[in-house]
């Protein structure tokens, strides 16, 4: 397996065990990172953690009024950690989206759009009705989106981003299903097979 391609590039399809292998491997950077700045003295009297909320964080302007000098090390590795993370999950998440045979922009419904939500949720008004119905809209997308990346599966047949990544070859049903069987005829079962399609009811004089 590419695994450079895997992790970082966004060509290709990926099935789900592909997705879930991704999300082990992040979970355990993750997990080593963290360990290794705890170890180093630089998590703080807060400790130290990735959060998938970090990348949203950064589009935050309140986010930066607190900072300081002495937390300058481990924000550094945080913006680098989740940097990396969320790379790998975008790229991974893209070619399973070319696997179900849809854009890789529809991260940004599935996964942009919830983050954002989530971010500045608390700074909406909380009695506002659009603002329930736009909550409601998230949490549809996000549901919908978990679905599409994790559970369902991909095109069993080549499909405009590559084959299928479990190596199974189908044929797509319809007009391509119908000239392959054609193909597979002999002389006279094609010759047979256009008599019948030429004939028509109209051609028949009484």
């Amino acid at each position: 397996m590419d695994w450079a391609n895997y992790l970082f590039g966004f060509k290709g399809r990926d099935n789900r065990a592909k997705f879930w292998l991704a999300g082990l491997i992040i979970v355990c950077w993750m997990l080593f990172l963290a360990l290794l700045v705890v170890s180093a003295g630089l998590g703080g009297k807060n400790g130290f953690s990735f959060n998938v909320d970090d990348i949203f964080r950064a589009f935050d302007p309140d986010r930066y009024r607190s900072l300081s000098w002495a937390g300058l090390p481990a924000l550094l590795v945080k913006v680098c950690g989740t940097f990396l993370f969320v790379w790998v999950y975008i790229a991974v998440s893209i070619k399973r989206l070319h696997d179900r045979d849809k854009s890789g922009w529809w991260m940004v419904p599935f996964f942009a759009i919830p983050g954002l939500m989530s971010q500045f949720s608390d700074r909406l008004p909380d009695e506002s009705y659009w603002v329930v119905a736009a909550g409601l809209i998230v949490f549809v997308l996000y549901v919908w989106g978990f679905i599409e990346l994790a559970f369902l599966p991909g095109t069993r047949y080549p499909n405009r981003y590559g084959p299928n990544p479990l190596g199974k070859t189908h044929v797509r049903q319809g007009r391509d299903s119908g000239s392959r069987s054609r193909a597979r005829l002999g002389p006279a079962e094609r010759a047979r097979y256009r008599a019948a399609q030429s004939w028509s009811p109209c051609r028949v004089t009484c």
